[in-house]
């Protein structure tokens, strides 16, 4: 059997509500109409609803028109990360192109990251994104949506996940394989965000197509809420300690209040003697000292000045959520004339 170019891989789970749209937009992808050979791998994970039966239908639809349409499945489900290796494991393509079933591509997307995927073998692509509800998570689509080429490998711990969008990837198939594929720890586990950083300490690049080339749904049933926040917070934070702090021999945590103090606790004993002070603005917490309570060992563990930023000297790691303080942040830290990644990182 001929290898296929590029394999669309989709895990779904209980998926009958999206099936139509999703397949209707791989459907319309310009590169059907290309001598590239397209094909589609769905891993069904257990589903409990009228998803197979809607996915053989598909699959006659596309089998008719010479595009390749595999199932494979299991009647208990093993988590989105199963899932996805389990689609790959089935598929052929050279290249892979991840798709959420409750997503849609725009016409060109197949064709606009296979072409950025085939002169960059070594990276993960990405796309811009819409939102569907418009207007659902503004924060964080203008967040994905504007990062710079630099901001891709430098915001790595801001945010719920990775700096491209897990439903927007497309990569050649030694990315997948030179990470291992994904972790299958069940319901709840960041894949993604452990792909990503695997990728990342592989040597592998970031590179993202800045059009908005996947309607990416927001609703309340989508696996990504099935993904505690704290889970990822201590992942990030593991990989800070491993990647960033060795490298500082002191540093300044930018907020006294509830992130920075959480942060501080959190960190190994080794790096939390590196941390000389907390910076921040107000006005109420400036000039005073924070003490760091450990309830375990019932004593104070480590005792902190609070200083003006302005006064704080780098490297400083920054505990404070971009855009909420309508670019006051911003731009107090746009003042400092300092550069992301070497004088600064941001933890949030």
């Amino acid at each position: 059997m001929k290898m296929a170019d590029i394999s669309v891989i989709i895990p779904i789970h209980n998926g009958e509500k999206w099936i139509d749209d999703c397949m209707k937009s791989i459907a319309s992808q310009s590169v059907l109409n290309t001598t590239k050979r397209l094909e589609i791998a769905v891993y069904n994970d257990g589903s409990t609803d009228r998803t197979q039966e809607l996915l053989e239908k598909w699959q006659d639809y596309f089998t008719l028109r010479g595009v390749g349409f595999m199932i494979a499945g299991g009647i208990t489900s093993k988590g989105v990360g199963a899932a996805k290796n389990g689609a790959v494991k089935i598929s052929s393509g050279k290249f892979l192109c991840f798709q959420d079933i409750d997503d849609i591509m725009h016409p060109h997307r197949i064709y606009l990251q296979w072409k950025a995927a085939k002169s960059n073998h070594n990276a993960l692509i990405g796309s811009r994104i819409s939102r569907l509800p418009i207007n659902s998570t503004p924060r964080y689509s203008h967040w994905a949506n504007s990062l710079t080429k630099t901001q891709l490998k430098k915001q790595i711990y801001t945010s719920n996940g990775p700096t491209l969008l897990m439903p927007t990837w497309f990569c050649h198939r030694s990315v997948y394989d030179k990470v291992g594929g994904f972790v299958e720890t069940g319901r709840g586990t960041p894949e993604d965000l452990i792909f990503f950083y695997e990728h990342l300490d592989a040597g592998g690049d970031l590179q993202r197509v800045d059009k908005e080339l996947l309607v990416y749904v927001y609703h309340e049933g989508a696996a990504t809420f099935s993904v505690k926040r704290e889970q990822i917070w201590k992942i990030q934070l593991d990989r800070i300690q491993k990647h960033v702090l060795p490298d500082w021999d002191h540093f300044t945590v930018w907020n006294a209040g509830k992130a920075g103090r959480r942060l501080v606790r959190s960190l190994s004993p080794n790096n939390l003697n590196k941390v000389v002070a907390f910076c921040d603005v107000d006005k109420n917490k400036i000039g005073h000292c924070v003490e760091l309570y450990c309830p375990i060992e019932r004593k104070v563990i480590i005792k902190l000045p609070v200083i003006h930023f302005t006064e704080a000297k780098p490297p400083l790691l920054i505990c404070i959520k971009l855009d909420l303080s309508k670019g006051e942040f911003e731009k107090n830290l746009e003042s400092l004339n300092l550069v992301e990644g070497n004088d600064y990182v941001l933890f949030s």
